[in-house]
């Protein structure tokens, strides 16, 4: 059975679904207003293994993702800019444009990493319902929760008892500052946006009629509305980055509780943060990366997903470039054994237990790795390890699975100067063997010596 560590009760807990085999996960997704860094993939690589995992145990899952294109503020409450609008002012962009732009770049990115996105209604923009938001927030003012001040809608924390208890913080103890922004007007500092009015000397490209006046939603509102549409409530899955704790998925919890009169979530699984060089990622710091930097050194997509699988989801995890070089490098030589192999044998139950035990133990997938480098260092047969790998694969995600026994065919130019490499090595002479190593990379090929002797493979 599958275990995870539930933020809600900060524990590690069975995980029941509440209608299985069925299982409803909402995950909260990017807002299109800039290419996601890495560290933003990692959370939805992990989400993914989670995925995969309640799929390899037999669970038929609905997956909700959403796409933020209207109301995340710059400061991520109510205060500061649309980061859409202004995304788009500095481009010469419309809005429209920069959603469109950045909503296929993150669709590309998730792809070339493997991860699995839902498709048609399961993956929702914030802008297509509107309607839906607006008829939450009228329920939530019917109820009682709501009041309106100059600059919009805000749901009134004091009305709901338990708000803060998701995060550990305290409603007297949530101090004005970057997450919690100070407004005169509002009741209560941690009080949130559901409806912002757009500015009275201004008017934005993204916009709706309202029973309040013409504006746009709050951030956090998009979220309870699609889930509720989609899944109903309670869910049994809701996640996300750590970094949504305290103020996003606080909100949400608060919103659609007190509109519907049950939890939102069952089970709730947070990301830690990726560090890169040991620091948190900044801009001031220029160490915000994306695919395309990725990319732009040579780095196969699936090399940053090992590293990923590297760590679990629940600790820090610290990017360098050595390290996911490394990780590159182990990738490569998985491709070149597995080219070897074949499938056409019979699983090995034992691995694949074990394998599948790792997993259920929190998404242990430093764990799970290490069995699948046992099957691969391990004396069975070849085809026996690639009947195995396929069913491990299934939830890597390396795309091991679909090169199993497809050899690459070396070209005889590069199969000529290793074999004069080998005479060079054999007579001791390292200057020679050196030079026809460069020139063998040169025609895009590596050499590698190891204990069963000198391999090829092609570079990526």
């Amino acid at each position: 059975m599958l275990k995870l560590f539930n933020t809600a009760s900060r524990k590690i807990e069975d995980f029941v679904p509440l209608h299985p085999p069925k299982v409803g996960m909402y995950t909260c997704g990017p807002t299109v207003y800039l290419d996601a860094h890495i560290g933003n993939l990692r959370s939805y690589v992990m989400e993914d293994i989670l995925l995969r995992t309640l799929e390899l145990e037999g669970y038929e899952v609905t997956r909700v993702l959403n796409i933020t294109d209207v109301g995340h503020l710059t400061d991520d409450a109510d205060a500061g800019e649309d980061k859409m609008e202004s995304s788009a002012a500095k481009s010469g962009m419309t809005v429209w444009d920069i959603a469109k732009r950045y909503t296929d770049q993150f669709l590309s990115d998730a792809e070339s990493l493997n991860i699995k996105i839902p498709t048609g209604k399961y993956l929702c923009k914030a802008t297509d319902h509107i309607p839906e938001q607006i008829e939450l927030i009228k329920l939530l003012e019917s109820k009682g929760f709501t009041y309106t001040i100059r600059d919009g809608v805000y749901f009134d924390t004091a009305k709901f008892p338990s708000y803060g208890s998701f995060s550990g913080q305290k409603l007297e103890d949530k101090e004005a500052g970057a997450r919690v922004t100070e407004n005169p007007e509002k009741h209560n500092k941690s009080d949130f946006a559901l409806w912002k009015l757009s500015p009275k000397d201004a008017k934005r490209q993204m916009e709706w009629d309202s029973p309040w006046g013409v504006g746009f939603p709050g951030w956090h509102i998009e979220c309870s509305a699609m889930a509720h549409k989609y899944l109903g409530q309670p869910i049994d899955l809701h996640c996300g980055g750590i970094d949504h704790v305290p103020v996003h998925h606080e909100n949400e919890i608060a919103q659609s509780e007190a509109a519907y009169g049950v939890k939102l979530a069952d089970f709730w699984m947070h990301v830690e943060f990726l560090l890169v060089d040991g620091r948190k990622m900044s801009k001031s710091l220029g160490n915000v990366y994306t695919m395309k930097d990725l990319a732009d050194r040579g780095v196969d997509p699936r090399a940053l997903r090992l590293f990923f699988l590297g760590a679990s989801y629940r600790q820090k995890q610290n990017f360098t470039w050595e390290a996911l070089h490394a990780s590159q490098n182990a990738l490569h030589r998985l491709d070149q054994t597995v080219r070897e192999w074949t499938e056409a044998g019979t699983s090995l139950v034992d691995l694949e237990s074990e394998f599948t035990s790792a997993l259920e133990e929190d998404l242990n997938t430093p764990k799970a790795l290490a069995v699948m480098w046992k099957l691969i260092e391990g004396d069975a047969s070849n085809g026996d390890k690639g009947a195995t790998l396929v069913y491990m694969d299934k939830v890597l995600g390396l795309s091991l699975s679909g090169i199993i026994g497809k050899k690459i065919a070396v070209p005889s130019e590069v199969a000529a100067l290793a074999d004069e490499r080998l005479k060079a090595r054999d007579s001791k002479d390292w200057k020679a063997s050196d030079e026809l190593r460069l020139r063998i990379e040169q025609l895009g090929w590596t050499v590698e010596d190891g204990k069963d002797g000198q391999k090829l493979r092609p570079q990526s």
